[in-house]
């Protein structure tokens, strides 16, 4: 497909033209998801979609900024004291978030405002016995 475009043919015949040899050469033949719709055609643009879906293959995620990972980490950290098997484990699991918490008050992060605190560790173990 390096070759010119010659003088007096049309675009639309000579793109054609060229598309069809290569059908023809079956360079289109072992292409991923031939024959099939094409993924996501019914949602909303959106102008990252190649990034999202070169993300998606990979098997990676996007990169949160550093507050708004803290603030998911301290919620699925109360997910799992909510979930643990005694005492000790909830108060092991909300420490150790409270401690990255501070850390973060202390000396900042990028990003968003953190806009959290440290969680009382007696609270929640309150409630953990409250749930059994």
């Amino acid at each position: 497909m390096g070759d010119r475009k010659p003088y007096g043919v049309n675009f639309e015949s000579w793109i054609d033209r060229q598309i069809r040899e290569a059908e023809e050469r079956g360079e289109f033949d072992d292409l991923p998801g031939k024959g099939k719709p094409l993924p996501d055609l019914d949602k909303p643009y959106d102008e990252m979609w190649w990034v999202k879906q070169k993300l998606r293959s990979e098997g990676l995620s996007m990169p949160l900024p550093p507050t708004l990972q803290l603030r998911k980490d301290a919620e699925e950290a109360l997910a799992e004291a909510r979930a643990a098997r005694s005492e000790r484990e909830v108060r092991q699991v909300v420490e150790a978030i409270n401690a990255r918490i501070r850390e973060a008050i202390r000396t900042g992060l990028s990003g968003p405002p953190l806009n959290l605190l440290p969680y009382d560790v007696d609270r929640i173990v309150a409630e953990w016995r409250a749930s059994r």
